[in-house]
C-alpha cells in the first residue's frame, strides 16, 4: 500500500515546533536540500522517512500521510541528551510501583490547577 506525505501538513507541524527547515532537517539527521524537497513536494519520502518525521515531530504517519484527522501521538520518546531534567524524572520514577505513581500523577494534577 502507497501513501503519499501531505506536505501541508509536514510544514504545519514542523511550524508549530516553531523551528526552521534546517532544524527540522537536522533533528531529522537529513541534509537541508533533501528535507525541503519533501516539504515543497518535488520529492517523496519512504515510510520510513515518514515514520521518522512522525517521531521527530512528534505526531504519526498516518496524520502525516492524510489517513487520520487527529495529529497527536500515543508516544514520545525522552533523550538524556535532549530533555535530561525529564529524563532523570522518568529514571527515577521507572520503579514505582502502581500506588506510587498514582499518588504522584494526582500531586501533579493537583499542581498544575
Amino acid at each position: 500500500m502507497q501513501y503519499e506525505l501531505s506536505t501541508k501538513r509536514l510544514a504545519e507541524q514542523r511550524n508549530k515546533f516553531g523551528i526552521t527547515k534546517l532544524e527540522a532537517a537536522r533533528r531529522m539527521n537529513l541534509s537541508q536540500g533533501t528535507y525541503v524537497r519533501y516539504e515543497n513536494g518535488s520529492r517523496k519520502p519512504n515510510y520510513a522517512t515518514i515514520n521518522l518525521m512522525a517521531h521527530v515531530l512528534e505526531t504519526t504517519a498516518e496524520y502525516l500521510t492524510g489517513q487520520t484527522d487527529d495529529p497527536s501521538c500515543d508516544s514520545i520518546t525522552i533523550t538524556k541528551e535532549n530533555d535530561p531534567v525529564t529524563y532523570e524524572i522518568i529514571s527515577e520514577i521507572n520503579n514505582y510501583d502502581e500506588y506510587q505513581l498514582n499518588r504522584l500523577l494526582k500531586y501533579i494534577r493537583k499542581s498544575s490547577l
